[in-house]
């Protein structure tokens, strides 16, 4: 039975370590990471990389995480909720096909980079992992979150 001792040879995925890494927060993200992300009917595999508090899922690669990045700070980019995780969205200027995606209120901070194949369902998936960082307080705000705005009462 050859197939299953070559199934472990694949390569492992080559990423870089956020300077944060080491961080005690991101070892418990890492270890609740999933081994599935990406929409039901087609999901990516997880895959090994070669450096800590990291993760990637497909072949080829469609969704990288790095956890211990810097945390944003106020930021103009679009933010968005994710089951109880907070996402600051940016396109790849290299590539129009390529989301990242960074944490907003978390202290370290993780970003992930996914394709446009993979879409935001990654962010879903990796939520549960994701929500071991501590929040501190801060989130995505809104219109009405603005001070000097007034919400006007409905009638």
């Amino acid at each position: 039975m050859i197939a299953p001792a070559l199934a472990g040879c694949t390569a492992a995925v080559p990423m870089t370590a956020a300077a944060d890494a080491n961080d005690a927060a991101c070892a418990q993200v890492t270890v609740h990471l999933p081994e599935t992300v990406g929409p039901d009917n087609s999901p990516f595999e997880r895959r090994e990389t070669d450096a800590q508090a990291t993760g990637a899922w497909g072949t080829p690669t469609q969704v990288l995480l790095r956890c211990g990045v810097e945390a944003p700070a106020v930021s103009d980019l679009p933010c968005y909720p994710v089951s109880g995780v907070d996402w600051l969205a940016d396109q790849d200027a290299d590539d129009p096909d390529t989301f990242v995606f960074t944490t907003y209120g978390r202290t370290p901070a993780v970003q992930v980079i996914v394709s446009a194949e993979a879409g935001s369902t990654a962010l879903f998936d990796l939520a549960d992992a994701v929500g071991y960082l501590p929040n501190d307080g801060r989130g995505c705000v809104g219109v009405d979150d603005l001070p000097g705005t007034e919400a006007t009462p409905s009638s």
